[in-house]
């Protein structure tokens, strides 16, 4: 898994444990849901840590928390 993949992954697992819907995380984060759907499929290859950090406060949680899973764990290198 890559970074970018492990990323989306996390986003869904957050949303799935405070029940939220993506358009509710845009609102809660102050973007606009089609920000974090892009960020969820092919759209956004490389999503900045600025729109992470917006993400975490939708969700009231801290970038540590959210870097804290197994998922960012043993990923791909990015250098090729």
């Amino acid at each position: 898994m890559n970074t970018k993949e492990a990323v989306a992954r996390r986003i869904i697992e957050l949303c799935i444990e405070k029940q939220l819907a993506i358009n509710a995380l845009g609102y809660l984060a102050g973007m606009p849901p089609s920000t974090i759907y892009s960020m969820l499929g092919r759209k956004s290859q490389n999503p900045g840590i600025v729109t992470i950090k917006k993400i975490c406060d939708g969700l009231d949680i801290s970038l540590r928390f959210f870097f804290d899973s197994p998922l960012f764990e043993n990923l791909e290198q990015e250098i090729r």
